[in-house]
């Protein structure tokens, strides 16, 4: 039996990476694996049964955790998303940057373990090596899907020319995915007389979030183009794909990257902060990296971006022509890692 960790993300309303993760992960899987809480798998699962967590967890919030891992009552595999509450621990929930340690240190003493992102795996690794930790398991890389909600891939080429400049940025509000950052640059675009509209789609992170808000709100009031969506429906997000010229994706620190492979998925290009972790999917084509804070270049790009159908032509082409995984690839990635 393949049992799917849904201890946390049972519960969880809103769509973050990692809930979209797991249900992505366990829809592909069907029938095949089973899904409940880590309590239900302790008192169900044998030594020949796999027990998989994409969750984040400590001893603290699941006591007697550690244990049930180390008895190897069962075999036990996790997916380990990234390390950023340790890396901007100034701008994550003190929750997580107070658990994220341990987090990463149980996740030794699991039989295997998938890293979403090369640049993930090589934070794991380093930080197994900076504690000394003598045995740790394989870590092999394991590619998230492009295609979501059920969405047929874009294969269009000829046509994409929209009448509306538009640019469209999804992802929650929070200084990590550097909104701010985006509207100082729109700012000055729409200062200087370019004409467009940006969507920007996200709940609100309630610790950090507030003031970003509050700003693009002050903002809509003064450049009409702008336009924010707190609670964006699948087929509002849909309208919105088809509309826009491209998307933005401004973030400082990522584990994957979800936003960029799902526009390309629609077959919208791209441009995105110029990070080791993006450039694992944005260099195959369809994207513009930019350095990350240059306001000046990604001035240049969205300008470009919007005002020339010939570079647009160019990144749609690339986007809905080159290959992208996919959520049934990723989990049949796992069911063979699983059957060695």
């Amino acid at each position: 039996m393949i049992f799917f960790d849904t201890t946390k993300t049972a519960a969880v309303k809103h769509r973050s990476g990692l809930a979209r993760l797991s249900e992505r992960l366990r829809r592909a899987w069907g029938a095949e694996a089973r899904a409940g809480s880590w309590t239900e798998a302790r008192d169900r699962l044998g030594k020949d049964d796999w027990f998989v967590t994409s969750e984040l967890f400590s001893e603290a919030e699941r006591p007697g955790f550690g244990e049930f891992v180390r008895s190897r009552r069962c075999r036990t595999a996790a997916i380990f998303a990234d390390a950023i509450p340790m890396k901007h621990p100034h701008i994550t929930w003190p929750h997580s940057v107070a658990r994220h340690p341990h987090y990463m240190k149980m996740l030794a003493e699991f039989e295997r373990v998938w890293a979403i992102s090369a640049a993930s795996r090589e934070e794991l690794l380093g930080y197994w090596k900076w504690m000394g930790l003598e045995r740790t398991p394989a870590v092999d890389v394991l590619p998230l899907g492009a295609d979501f909600d059920g969405a047929e891939r874009s294969t269009q080429i000829e046509g994409r020319t929209t009448e509306k400049k538009g640019l469209l940025c999804v992802g929650i509000i929070e200084p990590r995915k550097n909104q701010t950052f985006l509207l100082d640059v729109c700012e000055e675009l729409w200062g200087g007389g370019l004409e467009f509209e940006l969507h920007i789609v996200g709940r609100v992170n309630p610790h950090f979030g507030k003031p970003i808000v509050k700003r693009i709100r002050a903002m809509a009031r003064r450049y009409p183009g702008l336009n924010y969506h707190e609670a964006a429906s699948d087929e509002l997000l849909a309208r919105l794909y088809a509309s826009v010229r491209a998307t933005v994706f401004p973030t400082i620190a990522e584990g994957c990257g979800l936003p960029l492979l799902e526009s390309l998925w629609r077959g919208v290009p791209c441009v995105c902060s110029d990070l080791p972790v993006l450039r694992e999917n944005a260099d195959g084509g369809g994207c513009v990296a930019v350095a990350v804070n240059d306001r000046e270049a990604w001035a240049t790009a969205l300008r470009a971006v919007i005002e020339s159908d010939a570079l647009r032509g160019e990144l749609v082409r690339a986007a809905v022509t080159r290959e992208l995984p996919t959520w049934q690839a990723a989990a049949e990635v796992l069911r063979r890692g699983l059957g060695e």
